[in-house]
């Protein structure tokens, strides 16, 4: 759940279908580059992953590439170049504004990328001072969440959304669980509840797939955000708004609604991706279905499998060298600009010679970055995926993938890849009261009247409630007809008892 910048305007390329970048026929992008450069775009990108082992295998763990428009970039393919990189603010930062293709006017203003790479003054882009300033504020509100509270809601929610299908008896877990969960929770979070619903859903999709009514969508929740800022600065309440308002660091109501955007998008994002990825392969993968069922692994170590296989965001533009250095024994220039490669990064083999072997219990994975820059909000992710993947499975235990597993459909963009659609199939299941906990038989109704007592309270002094009337006995079996009713006797002591036994051995 890396904070990036979420696209501001309708250009960003990127997310749409791979296919909306291939250039016409004919077009040199069809090629290598100049100087025999691959290219992160056209025809041969529609495979990022097979495009990036191709670099790895060609040059290593850092690889010359080029972006669109043929900007050039170096593609940091290693785990541990990747660790160093943005562990090293000395020498990278995130600052675009000294990217040398930028300041020569290489990177045109219309850039698909921009979105991307566009300097913001935002925690994520600042350094230094400004930096600690704000990326402080961020995570002193971020540590105020009360985690119980907060997985006690993502269950209710979740049931919530299980509600709207599960009469139903078929879903697609992207469009009616995946990518609302993670909002309905932000939203809570942040203190907008009452913001929450279908067309918020919509509109932070919207943005981010750089559509034509994208700016419409995109000043639709900055709308909803500072109407937020506006409210909370005369009615305070405990949530992450009011604290980030509240923080020494005295933010502006322009930092904090700044901040809220990238915190609430970039958390939507991640999570919905997360939350699809791990139903894709428990529904997909036997095997993982198999430890999960049989206890051998739990839903966080599915989770944390997943964010090593298929991480939320698999790559992050960019890096940018403030001096000229060395990396992964490629020269690296002053103003060179680098690309964060997260999912080839987590399969570097150097870390992972087995791409089998379970992951459980390490998370050195890259998904949530690391160093300065390293994603504040990972904690809430993973309980969103976590609580919200597991009450899902508890109330319909019997999902099953209702398509052939080669018919689903992704998005992809340098970015990240978004499941489609993630179509199930079940046994339709009555709705269920959204403030009980999940449970696989209904509960039985409680008591309204229960009282205890306790004979300290009988003694003190203070009434005791009357009792609650003890049911009738039951009626008295009748003798058998053959013999008299036996005498009630006293059942014997249990020293009796032991000395029966032991005369009888």
């Amino acid at each position: 759940m890396t904070p990036e910048s979420p696209s501001l305007t309708g250009n960003d390329h990127t997310g749409t279908d791979a296919s909306s970048a291939v250039p016409p026929p004919g077009c040199p992008a069809h090629g290598l580059g100049p100087g025999g450069v691959r290219r992160l775009y056209g025809p041969e990108a529609e495979d990022l992953g097979a495009l990036y082992e191709k670099l790895r295998a060609e040059h290593g763990p850092v690889a010359p590439a080029l972006l669109h428009d043929d900007v050039p970039i170096w593609v940091v393919l290693g785990h541990a170049e990747n660790l160093h990189m943005v562990r090293s603010p000395a020498h990278f930062t995130r600052d675009s504004r000294i990217w040398a293709p930028l300041v020569s006017g290489e990177v045109k203003p219309d850039h698909p990328l921009t979105p991307h790479f566009a300097w913001q003054p935002i925690c994520s882009h600042a350094e230094g001072d400004e930096h600690l300033r704000l990326r402080g504020a961020v995570t002193g509100a971020m540590s105020t969440i009360d985690y119980r509270d907060l997985r006690r809601f993502i269950n209710r929610a979740t049931q919530y959304l299980v509600n709207r299908f599960c009469e139903q008896g078929r879903a697609d877990l992207v469009g009616q669980f995946a990518d609302h969960l993670p909002m309905a929770v932000m939203c809570e979070v942040l203190g907008m509840g009452e913001e929450y619903n279908d067309r918020i859903v919509h509109a932070a999709r919207d943005m981010l797939k750089g559509t034509e009514t994208a700016i419409a969508s995109n000043q639709y929740i900055v709308d909803a955000l500072g109407r937020l800022v506006a409210r909370r600065r005369t009615d305070p309440d405990d949530d992450f708004t009011t604290h980030l308002i509240n923080h020494p660091a005295r933010l502006t109501d322009d930092e904090i609604r700044e901040h809220l955007r990238v915190v609430l998008i970039a958390a939507y994002e991640a999570t919905a991706n997360l939350l699809a990825n791990v139903l894709r392969m428990i529904l997909t993968d036997p095997r993982f279905r198999a430890q999960l069922r049989g206890g051998q692994m739990t839903v966080p170590e599915a989770v944390e499998q997943s964010l090593w296989d298929e991480p939320p965001f698999s790559s992050i533009l960019g890096y940018f060298a403030k001096q000229d250095t060395e990396l992964g024994g490629q020269r690296i220039r002053k103003g060179d600009g680098l690309l964060f490669a997260i999912a080839p990064g987590n399969v570097d083999p150097r870390v992972r010679p087995d791409l089998s072997a379970n992951m459980q219990g390490n998370r050195s994975h890259l998904a949530f970055g690391g160093g300065p820059h390293e994603c504040p909000g990972q904690d809430i992710g993973r309980a969103i995926a976590d609580t919200g993947i597991d009450a899902l499975l508890t109330r319909l235990p019997d999902l099953e993938l209702d398509c052939d597993e080669d018919e689903l459909r992704w998005t992809a963009s340098i970015a990240s890849r978004h499941l489609v659609q993630l179509p199930v199939r079940f046994q339709p299941k009555p709705p269920q009261d959204v403030t009980q906990q999940p449970s696989l038989r209904p509960e039985p109704a409680q008591r309204t009247d229960w009282e205890i007592t306790t004979a300290s309270a009988a003694g003190s002094g203070t009434a005791a409630p009357d009792p609650l009337p003890a049911p009738p006995p039951p009626p008295a079996a009748p003798p058998a007809p053959s013999e008299p009713a036996a005498e009630a006797r006293p059942r014997p002591g249990m020293w009796r008892r032991v000395l029966r036994w032991w005369r009888s051995r």
